[in-house]
């Protein structure tokens, strides 16, 4: 009687850690789900970060080269200026004789 008694009551407990295995097998489940959300979430936003970070650099770039090209621009345009200037009172002065001629 006794060894039925003690069968029974390792039956019974044998099924608590059934239950509770069972549990913390859902609960591990669970924490894994949240922490691989999370790690999604974590990666998502350092993506975000990484594209700001290159959009930022890309336009310091794209403005330091439109200042470097504005720049190169006003100089051709200052070395055109000074070079047409020497040649325009001679090419008016050809024209009047022309005209006058």
């Amino acid at each position: 009687m006794e060894l039925i008694k003690q069968i029974k009551e390792a039956e019974t407990q044998a099924q608590k850690n059934i239950e509770q295995a069972k549990a913390q097998a859902a609960k591990n489940a669970q924490d894994q789900s949240e922490k691989h959300q999370q790690t999604l979430a974590d990666a998502e936003q350092q993506r975000k970060k990484t594209i700001e970070a290159a959009v930022k650099k890309a336009e310091q770039q794209a403005l330091a080269e439109i200042e470097d090209l504005n720049a190169k621009a006003e100089k051709n345009r200052k070395q055109l200026h000074g070079k047409s200037t020497d040649k325009i009172p001679p090419a008016v002065k050809t024209v009047t004789d022309y005209l006058k001629g």
